[in-house]
């Protein structure tokens, strides 16, 4: 399931680096969970609606965004919770949130991707942000998905996940959180598998880190 969230203009001014900020309303409308740094069953747009002005972001006709998560439960608990405290950062208040439930796929699809893509493995000891270019990449992006898709308790065979090697305008992205560079993939994504895998990516978003705001998908 997930839900799309429209807020009010900024009342202060919004900092690039604002994804901690964002990742701060989502927990405080959750209440107490388990699921804060544990591997993320739900996933976390960028804002939309920014403009910069001298540095900084303004949101003078509001921000967009959305939450999606594989348990409806998680889903009912931001509502409530937003109901509560209506409030994000930098003075902007949540105006409207409508659900839109999660569509009917096939067995293969490219998605394009909400937020950047992060791809993170282990070399000489040291962490290492792959990206499309990358072709273990798709080993990795499998990997994560498959964790996912077992912790939910769901069928984790026949699945694959890789970038679209046929995109015409694949980039990468720095990304500060929380002061550490995160090398992101902003490219569409291939999932093959059931459909319910498929509607499981959906909601869950793909590769590391969807909890913070990336791998966010369309």
């Amino acid at each position: 399931m997930r839900i799309h969230i429209k807020t009010s203009s900024n009342r202060e001014p919004v900092p690039f680096d604002h994804l901690h900020l964002l990742v701060g309303a989502f927990h405080k409308w959750l209440g107490e969970n388990e699921v804060h740094g544990d591997l993320s069953l739900y996933s976390l747009s960028w804002l939309k609606g920014a403009k910069a002005i001298n540095g900084e972001l303004s949101f003078s006709q509001g921000a967009s965004f959305f939450i999606s998560a594989h348990d409806d439960l998680i889903i009912k608990r931001i509502i409530s919770g937003v109901r509560s405290s209506p409030e994000t950062f930098c003075g902007m208040l949540v105006k409207e949130v409508s659900i839109q439930a999660t569509p009917s796929f096939e067995n293969l699809k490219s998605f394009g991707v909400n937020s950047p893509v992060l791809v993170k493995t282990l070399f000489d000891g040291k962490q290492k942000h792959l990206t499309y270019e990358d072709p273990e990449s798709s080993e990795i992006l499998t990997s994560v998905f498959k964790r996912k898709l077992l912790k939910a308790g769901l069928d984790d065979s026949e699945v694959n996940v890789a970038f679209d090697r046929t995109y015409f305008n694949p980039k990468t992205k720095l990304i500060n959180y929380r002061g550490i560079g995160n090398k992101a993939n902003i490219c569409p994504v291939i999932v093959e598998g059931s459909p319910e895998q498929l509607a499981f990516a959906w909601n869950v978003g793909i590769g590391h880190s969807t909890g913070i705001g990336f791998g966010a998908l369309n």
